[in-house]
């Protein structure tokens, strides 16, 4: 079967959900025998992902404006006719936003399964116009798909009660038992001390609530364990420069976008998990905190409800005050390495499922 595969900015080593996504699902459907052709936008492409493949999966690269209002929808209006003229079996669309050209592939003739991670008009980033646009992008994805894979049984609710689509496939993101670092040399070069710090992990985007974290933070005072933030921003504008400056009045630690061997260092090491969110999909850094054996404590947006966590690991999103009282609570009840059920989050299983999907088209 072939695939080609557009809505992401591509992959390897791209900071984003769906592109950790991407990059962990797509080489197991070219290893389980099939043909995949990733479009990547042009700006995420540096020296060092400049390749032609990854794993078995074919890298294309189309213009994309480095615009955050526009190059989505540019940059899918042209991979689309790319796709036309690669004549692939399925066309994968992900996200909504991308979703807004599914009408455009279908009059092109393409099959379209499209991934819906997420209500992305409730992130706080966007504007009146960019959250019209991918409301649109939401009902042209699920009026015109082919099929519908969903990453969570909330998205799947959405898009039952507005849309009538009553037979789209619940298909989680996944998450990969790690190899723990023994390592620490990357920890020393920017001062955390292992064991001994609260994480927490995202672009420094306002939906993050990294904000509430830091505020929080401040509150407990002396507590003893250092807050680091893995992350950044992918265009800087006023909140995350402001985000950064809060960050250093605090004391917080800032690594910016890490991966690899800085991360594994980083996840190996964290004593808490923090994850503020006011809007999530399905968290694949939570997932990953969690197969790290970390303890958390998580918002309680309807997205990071999960089976394997407790009441304990909650508090109300955007409650400081409550965030605050909570991380002390749970500095002084460590649980170490803790364990959690993952098994509906393994990734081989997920790829098997959806080609289960693009067969049934």
């Amino acid at each position: 079967m072939k695939i080609v595969v557009i809505g992401t900015r591509g992959i390897p080593n791209i900071l984003g959900g769906v592109e950790t996504h991407c990059e962990e699902l797509y080489p197991r459907i070219v290893a389980m025998g099939h043909d995949v052709t990733i479009l990547r936008r042009t700006p995420y492409v540096s020296a060092d992902n400049k390749i032609s493949e990854y794993k078995g999966v074919k890298l294309i690269d189309v213009y994309a404006p480095r615009k955050k209002s526009v190059e989505a929808i540019i940059h899918t209006f042209l991979a689309i006719i790319k796709a036309r003229r690669l004549n692939p079996d399925v066309l994968h669309v992900h996200a909504i936003g991308p979703a807004i050209m599914v009408p455009f592939a279908r009059l092109l003739g393409l099959k379209v399964v499209m991934t819906n991670h997420g209500p992305d008009y409730d992130r706080q980033k966007w504007g009146r116009l960019a959250k019209f646009v991918l409301k649109t992008g939401e009902y042209c994805g699920s009026k015109f798909s082919s099929r519908i894979i969903v990453i969570s049984t909330v998205i799947a609710n959405i898009l039952k009660s507005k849309y009538n689509r009553c037979d789209t496939d619940l298909v989680f993101n996944g998450v990969n038992k790690p190899n723990k670092s023994v390592n620490v040399d990357y920890l020393q070069s920017k001062g955390i001390i292992p064991g001994k710090y609260i994480l927490a992990l995202g672009r420094f985007v306002k939906e993050k609530g990294f904000h509430d974290l830091i505020e929080a933070y401040k509150v407990l005072g002396d507590c003893g364990y250092q807050l680091v933030i893995a992350g950044d921003a992918d265009h800087e504008d006023d909140y995350s420069r402001k985000l950064k400056q809060q960050a250093k009045e605090a004391g917080v630690i800032l690594t910016g976008f890490i991966k690899g061997e800085n991360l594994n260092q980083v996840m190996s090491n964290a004593a808490l998990f923090a994850m503020p969110s006011y809007h999530e999909g399905l968290p694949i850094a939570l997932l990953e905190a969690m197969s790290y054996n970390i303890d958390v404590l998580v918002s309680d947006i309807p997205a990071n409800i999960l089976q394997c966590l407790s009441k304990g690991d909650y508090f109300r999103v955007g409650n400081v005050e409550e965030l605050s009282a909570r991380l002390a609570d749970k500095i002084a009840h460590l649980q170490l390495q803790r364990q959690y059920d993952l098994s509906e989050y393994n990734w081989d299983k997920i790829a098997e499922q959806t080609i289960n999907v693009y067969k049934s088209i």
